[in-house]
């Protein structure tokens, strides 16, 4: 009994040391001073954030003569030309980019600097200036946005007044003692992204171009369904479901067979599942995760719903930009076009701290279509919003997870084309084929009548691939009825 006593008083003793000798530590080579000052709150971290909407102005084009006429009637007396008398002239060539008056009715406003002032519509413009359609403005203190950056798919404006309130505030927040030489890594002034390409024009649901026969040459639809089976049901790779078919089947099928039928019955399905009402929940969780295309790095974007856990929208891209984020978006909000602007209000759409989310909601709130984002940010609830949101977190990963369980096996994609319908495949097998833990693992995510006809996986896709043609005709039917 001593002994043990002595042994943990020793123990104690050398733990003891070990805390002393780690204060010291920290005393000599981390400054403490740092401590007083709370991350959450610093500049740096707004990096991660998205700015509220600028003010927009938009300026029309006008007609001087119009507004002369105008002028005459409010007020029964002429707007005369100006009678200069300060000694500076206007060229003949100056006429107003808004309203077209000609130089008689120009001011030179602030002399040799080059501004003038249309006294006709009030509009100040340089020499040679085109009317600008819209003018950003700061929403903390109107001050006109200065464009500084063009990117491939925006431009980036920000607020240059060192008057701004956004801009004092967030000086405010420095860690004491910081120079201002290393003021640049931390986001102080007010930034807005203008998209300059429209991503709500594009076509979501379009047929690749090779898209154009699908008769079987050699083989039939019923092998086309064990491919299918082989391949995505059971995750095996295109020369493993090649060597399953030859040695289970007797069927001599190449590898790059199997990948020619996995791309057709892909392009086939897409337009069912993704034209398929879902009836979706309103609750919405998103996330990204990495593949391999060509051995660079990818990106599968996926948007799934809290409660039916089915996938409402997906993409491959090459980039982690704002793009793709839109455009899975858009393809997940189609499925609420039944939906009333109330019904819209009440949608819940939760991601992680990426800042593509937000700036992508910014673009539908632009259009009229109210999207809040929720964002999750860690691991750990440190916060209500995170204690509150974390199970849409925890659902988007599993789903994450299985499909990294069925992606490993084909060590990437050859192409961008195989990688889209690759994914398209898998959300196909995911929402209409595969038993899901939802349901005790005895039925799929989304019932279809037409499935239940069949007694096996081959002719279930092969019953996909059916109605997935017949939603083509009927989409193709519609386009050219209107």
């Amino acid at each position: 009994m001593n002994s043990i006593i002595l042994f943990l008083l020793t123990y104690i003793q050398d733990l003891h040391k070990q805390i002393n000798e780690l204060l010291l530590f920290i005393s000599k080579f981390i400054p403490l001073n740092q401590f007083s000052f709370e991350d959450s709150l610093s500049p740096k971290y707004q990096k991660l954030k998205v700015d509220k909407l600028p003010v927009i102005i938009k300026h029309q084009k006008l007609d001087y003569l119009f507004l002369l006429d105008y002028y005459l009637w409010k007020y029964n007396k002429l707007l005369t030309p100006i009678s200069r008398k300060n000694g500076y002239t206007v060229s003949q060539s100056t006429v107003c980019p808004r309203c077209n008056a000609p130089h008689e009715f120009i001011y030179a406003n602030n002399g040799s600097a080059g501004q003038f002032l249309c006294k006709v519509c009030k509009e100040t413009f340089l020499h040679k200036a085109h009317l600008k359609p819209l003018i950003l403005k700061c929403p903390y203190c109107g001050h006109t946005l200065d464009h500084k950056k063009s990117r491939l798919h925006f431009n980036i404006h920000k607020c240059t007044n060192d008057s701004c309130s956004y801009y004092l505030s967030n000086l405010k927040k420095l860690p004491k003692g910081l120079p201002s030489s290393e003021r640049f890594k931390f986001k102080l002034r007010y930034i807005y992204r203008e998209f300059v390409m429209d991503f709500f024009k594009m076509d979501l649901y379009a047929l690749p171009s090779w898209a154009t026969s699908f008769n079987f040459r050699k083989n039939n639809s019923h092998i086309m369904g064990l491919v299918l089976t082989y391949h995505v049901n059971l995750g095996l790779s295109l020369r493993k479901t090649s060597h399953a078919l030859k040695e289970v089947h007797g069927i001599d099928i190449s590898h790059t067979m199997v990948a020619n039928y996995a791309k057709t019955a892909a392009v086939l399905i897409k337009p069912f599942v993704d034209s398929f009402d879902y009836n979706p929940s309103g609750l919405l969780t998103a996330d990204e995760t990495y593949i391999k295309v060509k051995g660079l790095r990818g990106y599968v974007w996926l948007i799934a719903d809290k409660v039916s856990r089915s996938i409402l929208g997906y993409q491959v891209s090459d980039n982690r930009g704002v793009a793709p984020c839109i455009l899975t978006m858009r393809m997940a909000m189609d499925k609420f076009k039944s939906w009333s602007s109330d019904q819209l209000n009440s949608i819940k759409f939760v991601a992680d701290g990426y800042s593509a989310y937000p700036l992508a909601a910014q673009q539908f709130n632009l259009r009229g279509i109210p999207l809040k984002v929720t964002q999750v940010v860690g691991l750990t609830n440190d916060d209500a919003v995170s204690e509150e949101y974390r199970p849409f977190k925890q659902v988007i990963e599993r789903l994450n997870r299985t499909f990294k369980s069925s992606y490993r096996v084909t060590c990437g994609y050859d192409n961008q084309d195989g990688a889209d319908l690759g994914v398209a495949l898998w959300v196909a097998y995911y929402n209409f084929l595969r038993p899901h833990k939802l349901y005790g693992w005895k039925r799929c995510l989304n019932h279809v009548e037409f499935l239940s006809n069949a007694d096996n996986m081959p002719g279930k896709w092969q019953l996909l691939i059916y109605h997935g043609q017949q939603t083509i005709l009927n989409q193709q039917t519609a386009n050219s009825l209107s």
